[in-house]
């Protein structure tokens, strides 16, 4: 006497693939296959699998295109740049630090063909486009066979101790900057491309048992699926529910069923006689409170960035009873739909089953096979199989029919904004900052981007014409830069300027300017840099989407007067704004030389971008006296007279004569004649006393403030010759 019973699984999904396959499965799939036969745990649906690093963690192998969180296999410290600003009289100095690390994530067990978008803490790191939002080097093992060792690795590590990682994919980001991100390596998930089109669900089980599941029956196809977990038998059982399949043994493996294509035909001829089988000959049919009324599909939506989607299937009729089906496949929302419509029809289908009683020369109809039945409808599949006294009985389950698509909605998506970042646009200056008095130069440095989604660069800096260069952090948040249209012309400094207006042109479309009323004009807003020439605009006047009318000027700020009326078309206009700014501090000694800055952000694949300008001192230099008077005191003698200016009070906010923040009053004149003629004078006072003599055919003077760290820009005046 031989028996072989298959059990059936209760439930939804009893039906179609029964959660034990028996013997055939216990002996030949858990030992051949799994190794591991009490460990039976597979893929779940999750909100997405997230990055760990956890030795052992088991590595999903990606089928198709699915986004999956990787398993860091290898990292750095974090590496710690640190630059210094402020350091004025009076004033600490204040040291900025950033943070960057290189680390390698493992995404694939096996071989991918790339990488789509990285999500950095729910964030769009890189777009569709490739380009990335934050500043990192990047380098993708797709983990074919002949993968070379990767060098950054090597460089830390050791060549002879690096392994090449060959068949396991794995991306390596190299000094990825922090900032964005707390100063802390962001959780970090990929859509990977394992392969270029949907996958069939049997291909993958196939590939996953070694060819000991001939999968080629199984053809419904998922956009995406992460096989892990430490049992084979429960991803493939996963699968088997994917595409309404079922296993069936074939010589020393299984083979995936799915469809209604019918192996034997049973005659009425073939019936053995009730009693000969003991009664094993009917049918018998469930209540249909047993089937589920309300059956929910939850899958990973590649419209919603994979996140879950919800797809419901329900049936007329009796019954409360609801059922939950978790699907941890990339599907699409008319996919999941129909998957669920189908679990809920197999599910009912199910309810009627056929016991037959067979010859024993029926040996040949195999568990997991389909049979017809003579005078019933229908299609059924061998679920139970006994062999006794050389009677065979089967026990059937009725197969449904096929299910029609149908579509479905994904519902309302948010995706995470994807942005182009473009090229850094640069912008560095030195110009009196308003609120300290300095003892070192200080560089402004605004930047921006070609493309709304730029964030920030890198910066470095060399004062030996580039032989070395030195980090200064990074930019701050984006400015707003363009260039010059319809210069302003000249006008005074004292008064508001109606007469001139300037027209800009913004670098994309995603600057905005605005105006600004008299009391937010006397605290700094709309301050912009126009050529060389700081002014603040009282009125703005989009024309189109990057160009700009700027009217009611204050021209010639901070003690800025020489350049009004300099500038030509082409010249750049900078905002300047307190959080697009960020500064470099640089020693004393490099007053008079030239500076170069580098920066280097997300979007310039073709290199970083580069200024030079001439350190001359105006950050820390006294200001250019103002208000050149002079008047007749007699016998052709004049008294010039001129106002100074301080550093410390360039807003002149409590009406009161400011500080003289410097070392000493001293004021240098420099007398020119118009033979060529010329001489320096001193005084301590903001006057002169020029005598008649020296004033015979006139004379043009200008006057310096001399400071601790030299001579301010010359107020120049001319004295009319002495008509005496």
């Amino acid at each position: 006497m031989a028996t072989l019973i298959l059990s059936t699984v209760g439930g939804i999904v009893g039906g179609p693939i029964g959660s034990a396959i028996g013997a055939v499965i216990g002996n030949v799939f858990d030992r051949e296959v799994l190794l591991k036969p009490k460990a039976r745990e597979g893929p779940r649906l999750t909100e997405l699998q997230l990055q760990t690093s956890s030795y052992g963690t088991p590595l999903q192998r990606v089928f198709g295109t699915m986004r999956v969180g990787g398993c860091v296999i290898w990292s750095t410290d974090l590496i710690e740049s640190r630059t210094s600003s402020g350091g004025g009289k009076g004033q600490p100095s204040t040291t900025n630090y950033s943070y960057s690390a290189s680390f390698a994530v493992a995404l694939s067990g096996r071989a991918i063909q790339g990488v789509g978008r990285i999500w950095a803490d729910g964030k769009l790191l890189r777009g569709v486009g490739g380009d990335f939002k934050s500043a990192t080097g990047f380098r993708l093992h797709l983990g074919d066979e002949g993968q070379a060792v990767d060098p950054l690795i090597a460089s830390a590590e050791g060549a002879g101790l690096t392994p090449a990682h060959r068949g396991l994919a794995y991306a390596v980001f190299e000094h990825f900057e922090l900032a964005d991100y707390g100063n802390r390596i962001p959780s970090l998930t990929f859509e990977v491309i394992g392969d270029a089109a949907p996958v069939a669900v049997g291909r993958i089980a196939q590939e996953l048992t070694d060819d000991m599941i001939d999968g080629a029956a199984a053809t419904q196809a998922v956009t995406g699926f992460a096989a892990y977990g430490d049992s084979v038998r429960s991803v493939v059982e996963t699968l088997a529910v994917a595409g309404g399949a079922w296993f069936a043994p074939e010589a020393m493996g299984l083979r995936m069923r799915a469809g209604l294509a019918a192996d034997h035909a049973i005659a009425d001829g073939e019936v053995v006689a009730a009693g000969a089988a003991r009664g094993k000959h009917g049918r018998a049919m469930a209540a249909l409170e047993t089937v589920p009324h309300h059956v929910t599909l939850a899958h990973y939506d590649p419209a919603r960035d994979y996140q879950t989607g919800i797809q419901q299937a329900r049936r007329p009729g009796a019954g409360v009873r609801e059922e939950r089906v978790d699907m941890p496949a990339a599907i699409t929302a008319d996919t999941a739909k129909t998957m669920a419509e189908a679990v809920l029809s197999r599910a009912e289908a199910a309810r009627e089953r056929r016991t037959v009683t067979l010859g024993w020369d029926a040996l040949a109809v195999a568990p997991g096979a389909c049979v017809t039945i003579a005078g019933v409808a229908g299609v059924w599949r061998v679920t139970g199989w006994a062999l006794e006294h050389m009677v065979l009985s089967l026990e059937c389950v009725r197969l449904a029919t096929g299910t029609l698509a149908v579509s479905a909605s994904a519902g309302r998506v948010l995706h995470a904004p994807d942005v182009a970042t473009g090229t850094t646009v640069l912008a560095a200056f030195e110009a009196p900052p308003e609120d300290a008095v300095l003892s070192v130069p200080r560089v402004t440095i605004i930047a921006a981007g070609t493309q709304p989604g730029w964030r920030r660069a890198t910066l470095l800096y060399s004062t030996d014409g580039g032989a070395r260069w030195m980090a200064a952090g990074a930019t701050n948040v984006p400015g707003i830069l363009g260039q010059v249209v319809t210069p302003p012309g000249a006008a005074g400094a004292a008064i508001v300027d109606h007469a001139n207006v300037i027209e800009v042109e913004l670098i994309h479309a995603g600057m905005t300017l605005v105006g600004a009323e008299a009391g937010a004009l006397d605290a700094g807003l709309n301050t912009a840099l126009v050529g060389n020439e700081l002014l603040q605009f009282g009125e703005a006047t989009q024309l189109t989407a990057t160009r700009w009318r700027l009217a009611a000027l204050l021209r010639g700020r901070r003690a800025t007067e020489s350049a009004i009326g300099t500038q030509r078309a082409g010249d750049r206009f900078v905002l300047v704004e307190p959080d697009a700014s960020a500064t470099l501090d640089l020693p004393g000694t490099t007053q008079g030389g030239d500076l170069r800055i580098m920066a280097s952000g997300p979007g310039d694949v073709e290199g970083p971008v580069e200024v030079a300008l001439t350190l001359a001192g105006t950050s820390i230099l006294p200001l250019s006296p103002t208000h050149l008077t002079w008047s007749e005191v007699g016998n052709g003698d004049v008294t010039v007279q001129w106002v100074r200016r301080s550093r410390a009070g360039l807003r002149w906010v409590d009406g009161v004569d400011a500080p003289l923040a410097e070392e000493r009053e001293v004021y240098q004149i420099a007398l020119l004649y118009p033979d060529g003629r010329g001489g320096t004078v001193e005084t301590t006072e903001p006057t002169l006393v020029i005598r008649h003599v020296d004033r015979i055919v006139g004379l043009s003077i200008a006057v310096t403030q001399v400071g601790a760290h030299g001579q301010s820009y010359p107020l120049h005046g001319m004295i009319p010759a002495w008509a005496g």
